[in-house]
């Protein structure tokens, strides 16, 4: 299982640095989507880390898609919402809240 990150080449520099090498650079909402559903089906990939503004740029369609999916678990960073809280994302994956 691998991490890949996808947002502007500011948002995924942190995350090259700390090793993460699936990282997509994105500048326009056609590359977004098209890495997006890359990402997805990718085998390897068990978890997709996008920016929460990005997260709203996708079409509705996609974004349900990206809120519901188990694998990858697909978390949004930044931003009020971002859609569900970590501690869900991973009781959804998981099957079992770790906090408890």
């Amino acid at each position: 299982m691998e991490i890949a990150v996808i947002g502007s080449s500011d948002f995924i520099l942190g995350f090259r640095l700390a090793g993460i090498h699936r990282t997509y650079a994105v500048d326009d909402e056609p590359r977004l989507v098209e890495a997006v559903n890359q990402a997805l089906a990718d085998p390897q990939v068990g978890i997709l880390v996008l920016s929460a503004s990005d997260m709203e740029r996708v079409p509705r369609r996609l974004q349900t898609q990206l809120e519901e999916s188990v694998r990858p678990t697909v978390i949004a960073i930044g931003g009020k919402e971002a859609g569900l809280s970590l501690r869900e994302k991973i009781k959804r994956s998981v099957g079992v809240d770790l906090w408890k």
